[in-house]
């Protein structure tokens, strides 16, 4: 009897990957492929690509993998994906593109963040759709649409999620479906009611009717003639609705537990807790709240600065590979700099949604050398984290963080800071991608596979304890941070 096999899709903003997993969810690391890619970015705060070239992306990591499962003994029953959260395009009645695909991190529409302040009440809205007015959600990008491009937003009939997109070019019968979880992300979207919000709707002028429809919990997909010719082996495939990237993440390593927060740390950064029941009843202000499924919520804070921050750095500092800045940092006492990095050169997200942040550096000295600069960013994101984790204990009793992302697994310095800060021990699993395998794992319960992935493991592969003779430095560095941070938010009032 041949094997069952799994296919994974993680479409992200910095990459496509994809590989086979079996029945247990474990990944086999000779499919594997990853294809790199960026998003365009432009000074007036795009990050845009064209639709149909980010499907062929998508395709093409099918086909590597395709290919290589000619070796495999198994058989692929069913496709899991994630895709990354918040994207945003227009498609006309034939189903063709009206629009690029709007990334989160694209600002053009923040001018409009402030017109859904006057005309909302955000706090009312925000308890409603888990979301915040910001130029990462929908309602200010479809504003913004409407008034400064109102022929293209007359062309188009439907408003979705590039996952959706790629669903419509290859499943049978093109169908506008998304899952609750993509929907949950878009910011006009009751997480509690599990729909669309239809008073923020009427308000916006969106019909229901322009917008996807919301997939079955058991719902699944097969391709259409064209793609079951290219790819004979898995034409029988059930493909399943891609969840949020973070969604796929917290299930992949093993964070489904009020008591178990993620900590992700890759281009951008996030920490969240995920959890079998309903929102709060007042969702903590600096915090997001979307949906994994119909059963499960999604709760936390996500940075525009990560792991791009960190590169950023190093090119733009000229750090040459060889400089050894993790062991440079590592010998240095904390915040001996003295300096405070605000990280917001992508703009801010979690916890005060500042559509106009910009980064900074202040009390630069002429003692001050790059590895300082280096050191007082990598703490900085820690400080965010922070506020993020305050704002999470205020109704999680978190006992376990569980970290993710290459941008910690390259850089064992910047996971102790952030234990450093938390005050709490890191663990970071050996696990191959924690989307992919959190994907995989949710189709697994849904097809009867596993019972719970509440009950699904993850083994910690290297773990971060605090040192507590650090508590002190890092908690005088962090007020003189809130000091900075807080006049930002003040400036945007």
């Amino acid at each position: 009897m041949q094997a069952l096999l799994i296919l994974a899709l993680d479409i992200g903003t910095s990459s496509v990957r994809a590989a086979l997993y079996d029945a247990g969810g474990n990944v086999l690391p000779e499919t594997a492929v990853k294809h790199e890619r960026t998003l365009e970015a432009t000074g007036d705060g795009a990050a845009e690509i064209d639709a149909d070239t980010a499907v062929k992306q998508v395709i093409a990591a099918v086909d590597e993998v395709v290919d290589k499962a000619k070796g495999i003994d198994g058989v692929i029953t069913h496709a899991a994906a994630s895709a990354f959260w918040h994207s945003l395009m227009g498609v006309d009645t034939e189903g063709r593109p009206t629009t690029k695909v709007f990334g989160w991190a694209d600002t053009r529409s923040r001018e409009y963040v402030v017109k859904l302040r006057t005309a909302f009440a955000e706090d009312e809205i925000h308890n409603r759709t888990g979301a915040r007015f910001h130029p990462s959600f929908w309602p200010a990008k479809l504003m913004w649409l409407r008034k400064e491009h109102p022929a293209v937003f007359k062309r188009t009939t439907k408003w979705i999620s590039f996952s959706d997109y790629v669903g419509m070019k290859l499943f049978d019968g093109g169908p506008a479906a998304t899952s609750i979880s993509m929907a949950s992300a878009t910011g006009i979207f009751d997480t509690r009611k599990c729909d669309w919000d239809g008073p923020l709707l009427k308000r916006l002028g969106i019909a229901r009717t322009n917008l996807p429809r919301l997939a079955a919990p058991d719902e699944s997909f097969v391709l259409n003639n064209r793609y079951r010719r290219r790819w004979p082996m898995i034409a029988g495939t059930r493909f399943h609705p891609a969840i949020g990237d973070g969604a796929a993440n917290n299930i992949g390593a093993g964070c489904v537990k009020k008591t178990k927060a993620a900590l992700m740390v890759g281009t951008s950064g996030a920490m969240r807790v995920a959890f079998k029941g309903e929102p709060p009843a007042n969702i903590p202000p600096g915090l997001w709240c979307y949906r994994i499924d119909r059963e499960r919520v999604i709760i936390g804070g996500a940075l525009s600065d990560g792991g791009g921050l960190y590169q950023w750095l190093k090119d733009n500092l000229r750090l040459d590979a060889n400089a050894n800045v993790e062991a440079l940092i590592a010998q240095r006492p904390p915040d001996g700099h003295g300096l405070v990095f605000l990280p917001f050169l992508a703009g801010e997200r979690s916890t005060g949604y500042h559509e106009f942040a910009t980064g900074g550096i202040l009390g630069l000295k002429t003692s001050t050398d790059t590895i300082d600069i280096v050191q007082s960013a990598l703490e900085s994101v820690a400080y965010r984290f922070a506020d993020i984790f305050d704002q999470l204990k205020s109704f999680a009793g978190i006992r376990e963080i569980t970290a993710s992302g290459g941008a910690l697994r390259g850089s064992p310095v910047w996971a102790q800071i952030i234990a450093d800060v938390l005050r709490r021990e890191l663990s970071l699993p050996d696990t191959y991608e924690a989307s992919s395998r959190g994907a995989v794992l949710l189709v697994l319960e849904t097809v009867g596979r596993i019972d719970d992935i509440e009950n699904v493991n993850v083994a910690p592969k290297m773990s971060f304890s605090p040192d507590t003779e650090k508590r002190n430095a890092y908690r005088s560095a962090r007020q003189r941070h809130q000091k900075f941070y807080d006049l930002i938010l003040k400036s945007n009032q």
